[in-house]
């Protein structure tokens, strides 16, 4: 496949729309207040603070053109879910054989814990594929990356302007953490291997491992 050149400053250009991944990182901070008590870092609205402080500079950083710096940003906050949720699934699990949790508390916080873990890392796939959304922006079409999109391997004009959007890394998330596979998508990069290696860890720790006893105890 040839590579494709950023456009031209006088070729139109449409970005790729922002608000899924603020609303995914933004409902992970609202998970937060699902987890049960002993299990978060800190008080319930914490998070969703930290998160909400840091997304309005990234925006601003965004919209006025500032491309490292709104990257920069983009890691950090997602770097901060990303410990939050970790922090949760550690405590989980050592607190597992004192049998410290109720049943119900270990549904709800496995629970929590799987949906967290499909859109932390849907946004880790958005946020570091090709570039980052800054870069696959100017980018006429997209056929070049970390994972192999099926709209990538058609020859029609139509498909040809196609670029991934924030709903294609969800739905690969989401196969992920479901079939521990990346199901119709293949992945190329070695990077994206061992994060799609993490993601259907976790998530075989919660349901097969965590749910799972929850059931058995009930």
């Amino acid at each position: 496949m040839s590579k494709a050149g950023p456009r031209s400053a006088a070729e139109p250009r449409t970005n790729e729309p922002r608000w899924p991944a603020i609303f995914a990182v933004l409902a992970n901070g609202g998970l937060h207040f699902v987890m049960p008590e002993q299990l978060r870092f800190g008080p319930g609205w914490l998070l969703i603070t930290v998160v909400v402080v840091l997304l309005v500079p990234t925006v601003v950083a965004h919209r006025t053109g500032r491309a490292l710096l709104n990257r920069a940003l983009g890691h950090t906050v997602l770097g901060i879910v990303t410990a939050s949720m970790a922090w949760s699934l550690g405590l989980l699990i050592l607190r597992l054989p004192r049998h410290a949790d109720t049943p119900q508390e270990l549904l709800r916080a496995a629970a929590t814990l799987w949906v967290a873990n499909v859109l932390v890392f849907a946004s880790w796939y958005w946020r570091l594929d090709a570039g980052g959304p800054h870069q696959r922006d100017l980018q006429e079409f997209h056929n070049e990356g970390a994972f192999l999109f099926p709209q990538m391997l058609l020859s029609d004009p139509q498909s040809r302007s196609w670029r991934p959007g924030f709903v294609d890394y969800l739905f690969l998330a989401f196969n992920t953490s479901t079939a521990f596979s990346p199901t119709d998508v293949p992945v190329l990069s070695r990077w994206a291997k061992i994060m799609m290696i993490v993601q259907a860890s976790i998530s075989l720790a919660t349901v097969a491992l965590i749910a799972a006893r929850a059931v058995n105890i009930l």
